[in-house]
């Protein structure tokens, strides 16, 4: 797996970090620059954490299922990209609308929204993704996301949040069917 595709993952995974970010940013009066590094902290630090959970968890499997692997790395991230656009055509994620940006409301949010980072790290495991890089790429991703999603949510309201679900969304799932297309042999 190249760099385009890992980085193009990481955004993916963003999505849903950059969404809550920006519910988080309509709820700020007086934006500072510790709510953004927060958001992005938190975010961040769970979807590096997760693949690397992942990983472990995968890397104990992968020998079971070798020939298979290409399958389940495509099951995982359209089942996770089918769950955000889910998500975005269904209107949820209101909890997220409030000023607190302390342990005890971020953390429970930057839990939820790095739980599909976990099976993506169960999947790098069976694609045998060097995990450290990747991860970090994960988090310094999503960290920007977050960080901008507060921005932009105190700037411009909820106007993009279903477009970065959408989004996130799809390209998870494309990203999936091109893995499962090349093990395939369709696609060179």
């Amino acid at each position: 797996m190249g760099f385009v595709e890992l980085f193009l993952i990481a955004v993916g995974l963003s999505m849903d970090a950059f969404a809550v970010s920006i519910c988080k940013g309509l709820s700020v009066q007086r934006l500072r620059l510790r709510h953004m590094l927060l958001a992005g902290l938190y975010f961040g630090a769970f979807q590096a954490l997760m693949p690397l959970l992942g990983y472990l968890l995968g890397a104990r499997f992968a020998g079971l299922i070798t020939a298979y692997d290409h399958w389940v790395t495509f099951v995982l991230l359209a089942l996770i990209g089918s769950n955000m656009l889910r998500e975005a055509f269904s209107g949820g994620e209101e909890e997220a609308q409030n000023a607190d940006f302390t342990c005890r409301a971020m953390l429970p949010l930057a839990v939820a929204t790095s739980i599909d980072a976990l099976a993506v790290g169960v999947s790098f495991a069976f694609m045998k993704v060097l995990i450290l890089p990747a991860a970090a790429l994960i988090g310094i991703t999503t960290f920007c996301f977050g960080a901008a999603g507060v921005k932009i949510g105190n700037v411009f309201g909820a106007r993009y949040e279903k477009k970065a679900e959408i989004a996130g969304g799809v390209i998870l799932i494309l990203i999936g069917a091109k893995i499962l297309l090349e093990h395939l042999g369709i696609l060179g």
